[in-house]
């Protein structure tokens, strides 16, 4: 699976991604030619940042005739440009991102937003830009690790705000992405940056999974910093074998034990460390109506959980069967606050991923779902899907 991974340890801008998608070997003109419909240029140089070589990328030129142009109006113009449809569908989101919050921010209908010229002539150059990148890259998946944000006051129209800005805070707050603090005492996260990756990311991890990398490419911030203000992005093979571990399976038959005894026999051989518990209805010899008892656990766990089932049931004998390991998808539990019928409340969710990290399944906690649905009075199976519905529209990107 081809990836596409950021890591963006010196926060991300517009132009920052789109240098680094240059040097990733992104072919240039291809951005020229699709950026000359706004009657813009591009400007590409190599400079350093804290030793290292990046690339940094300027828009000049513009429509001209206007001091500021609205919300529908820059919309106007990116889906008027003749682009080919992905690139003005991708530009378009990400500008949506952008406007709705600046809206949220300022207490205002997106349609009456104004934005200044220079400002939105560079903001359609980041936006058709990087989405010229990313088609001409078509990555399977693309991955960041947490963006540095910076820390202490930016200056805005409001006064001194804490970093990260409103808006970039207010983006970040509707995408999964991962973020965090940074070294540097400044703002590294601008909010074009923030609305391209929420827009491109599929995956936002705290760590990088196993991976070959093949290039490897760096853009450039307009600053230097105490830290390399550069992002840097990497092209490369996610693994796709599946995770194993080990177990071992044991199995009985029995004909003599009653409903009751076997579901105690769940809760018991969980409560010891059972991996999974699975009881079938079989028909035994002389046409004696039976049950097939079939425990997964831990190879250092075999004997005891076979002595428990003995125990439990009566058996004389219990199998093990030959097993070398089992494959399983990577698990993590989210806890999600979900609005339900006007009413919020707290529901953890299971995510079962491969191993490149594509979402195979989505579960509610049945405990949790189970709680809300007395509190609020509703069928279980509603609240479920309610709250399986949100997870899904949070983590299939």
């Amino acid at each position: 699976m081809k990836a596409l991974i950021f890591e963006p340890f010196s926060g991300a801008s517009g132009d920052m991604v789109i240098g680094s998608l240059l040097d990733l070997g992104v072919d240039e003109s291809e951005i020229a030619d699709g950026i000359a419909a706004f009657n813009l240029r591009m400007e590409v140089e190599e400079v350093e940042r804290g030793g290292i070589v990046a690339k940094k990328v300027r828009f000049i030129g513009g429509l001209g005739g206007a001091e500021e142009r609205s919300y529908p109006e820059i919309a106007r113009i990116i889906r008027d440009s003749g682009l080919d449809s992905e690139i003005i569908n991708n530009s378009l989101c990400i500008f949506e991102r952008i406007a709705d919050a600046e809206a949220r921010v300022h207490g205002e209908d997106k349609q009456h937003l104004r934005f200044h010229e220079l400002g939105a002539m560079d903001t359609i150059g980041d936006l058709v830009g990087s989405s010229i990148a990313f088609s001409s890259i078509n990555p399977d998946i693309v991955i960041s690790t947490p963006i540095s944000v910076g820390r202490g006051y930016v200056k805005t129209e409001h006064g001194l705000m804490p970093v990260p800005a409103p808006a970039t805070l207010e983006i970040l707050r509707r995408t999964p992405l991962l973020f965090q603090g940074g070294l540097s005492h400044s703002e590294l996260l601008t909010p074009t940056g923030a609305a391209i990756l929420g827009h491109f990311v599929n995956r936002s991890v705290s760590s990088l999974p196993p991976l070959r990398i093949t290039e490897t490419g760096y853009g450039a911030g307009s600053r230097d910093l105490s830290v390399p203000n550069v992002l840097r992005a990497s092209l490369g093979e996610l693994a796709m074998d599946l995770a194993t571990d080990m177990v071992g399976v044991l199995e009985t038959n029995v004909d003599n034990v009653t409903g009751e005894l076997l579901g105690n026999l769940i809760e018991v051989l969980m409560a010891e460390g059972a991996k999974d518990v699975t009881i079938m209805p079989a028909l035994m010899k002389k046409g004696r109506a039976g049950h097939v008892i079939r425990v997964i656990t831990a190879p250092e766990d075999v004997q005891r959980m076979a002595y428990l089932i003995m125990r439990e049931t009566g058996t004389l004998g219990v199998r093990e069967m030959e097993v070398r390991r089992r494959y399983i998808a990577s698990r993590e539990k989210v806890e999600m606050k979900v609005k339900i019928r006007g009413i919020e409340r707290g529901v953890a969710v299971k995510i079962g991923r491969g191993a490149d990290g594509e979402v195979l399944n989505i579960a509610a906690e049945f405990e949790d779902a189970k709680r809300v649905a007395s509190e609020l009075k509703m069928p279980l199976k509603e609240v479920i899907k309610i709250v399986e519905g949100e997870a899904r529209k949070n983590f299939f990107l």
